[in-house]
């Protein structure tokens, strides 16, 4: 049996082989006007000279993500917007993609930025790079992603990298790079355009409180430490409440701390559980907090201790909210997989 198996196995990876040599042979060389894919139909990539035709209405799809850390809603389309993170770094860069998700879980656009192969994404115009997407959030028509380039050897120094993307086309807009951070774990945007990143740091069993931060990085790109040390604790998800103040919640403790925008500590809430990572926050105040390290998903409504909602959620991650659902949408990572919890 073991032996058939391989047999399958090896025969599975030559014709693999073998049609991604002729898709390369099929690829256009040289430069390339930059095109975003299609959804889910044929052709998939939009500059084919064929007509588009969508998927059989009878026909649902679920599926499309790939060890997703984060989403952000888009009310433009009324899709739910994924970075897929691919593989790491020190497997291939330049691996990721962003896929549309509809309200149902069904896959819209299985890769809008990112249909391209690796290999091609240099030849577009502008060029595509997008290497290992966590934290997202779309502000302004842009969607902004807490990326980061390096980190393929022990020896190359890893550096932390917001990227933005039109949401209209899908191009690339610019990036932030930050040269004293080696990563960033989600990000938040506000009205102008100022980003809040947080930086995790070090988490060992005794871990430098230094190394927990909230960086501010400016519209025209200026980054400075925003908070540093406590009450941050391994600092993980951050977002903004409809006073324009920056909210963060800890991987190391229940926390979640409230800061003005002058990074005056505010107020401390406590979620149900410890080890949090995602975070929405409603008009009226209320917070929801997933942790991925305990499952959990933690409701704290304005003056009242946090309730839990929602119980054993695999590695629940940087959720967003699904406006158009009323639902949170919470990416699994490894998983890969997004869990889906109407509120009620």
């Amino acid at each position: 049996m073991k032996r058939v198996m391989l047999l399958a196995g090896t025969i599975g990876l030559a014709v693999a082989a073998g049609s991604a040599a002729t898709l390369a042979q099929q690829q256009p060389q040289g430069p390339r006007p930059f095109y975003v894919g299609n959804p889910l139909g044929l052709p998939v990539e939009a500059t084919t000279a064929a007509t588009f035709e969508a998927i059989s209405s009878n026909v649902k799809v679920y599926g499309a993500i790939y060890s997703a850390e984060s989403c952000s809603y888009d009310p433009e389309r009324g899709v739910i917007v994924v970075p897929n993170r691919g593989v790491p770094q020190n497997v291939q860069v330049n691996n990721a993609w962003i896929s549309f998700i509809n309200h149902d879980g069904s896959v819209n656009t299985a890769r809008w930025i990112g249909v391209q192969s690796p290999a091609d994404r240099a030849n577009l115009t502008p060029p595509l790079v997008l290497n290992e997407p966590y934290g997202s959030d779309i502000a302004n028509g842009m969607l902004y992603v807490a990326d980061r380039d390096g980190g393929t050897t022990p020896n190359d120094t890893s550096v932390a990298v917001v990227r933005r993307f039109d949401m209209k086309t899908g191009a690339p807009a610019g990036e932030f790079r930050v040269a004293r951070s080696t990563w960033f774990n989600d990000l938040a945007v506000a009205r102008d355009g100022t980003v809040y990143a947080t930086q995790t740091g070090d988490r060992s069993a005794t871990p430098d409180p230094s190394t927990w931060q909230v960086w501010k990085i400016t519209p025209d790109g200026s980054a400075s430490i925003f908070v540093q040390g406590a009450p941050l604790r391994q600092p993980n998800g951050v977002a903004l409440d409809s006073q324009g103040n920056i909210v963060v919640v800890n991987t190391g403790d229940n926390a979640v701390v409230t800061f003005s925008p002058a990074g005056k500590l505010l107020k401390t809430e406590n979620a149900a559980q410890a080890g949090n990572d995602g975070l929405v926050i409603m008009r009226d105040g209320t917070k929801y907090v997933s942790s991925v390290l305990n499952g959990g998903v933690s409701r704290i409504r304005p003056g009242k201790p946090a309730e839990l909602i929602a119980r054993n959620i695999p590695s629940a991650a940087s959720m967003c909210y699904d406006a158009g659902a009323n639902q949170l949408v919470i990416p699994m990572n490894a998983n890969n997989g997004l869990a889906f919890i109407r509120i009620e």
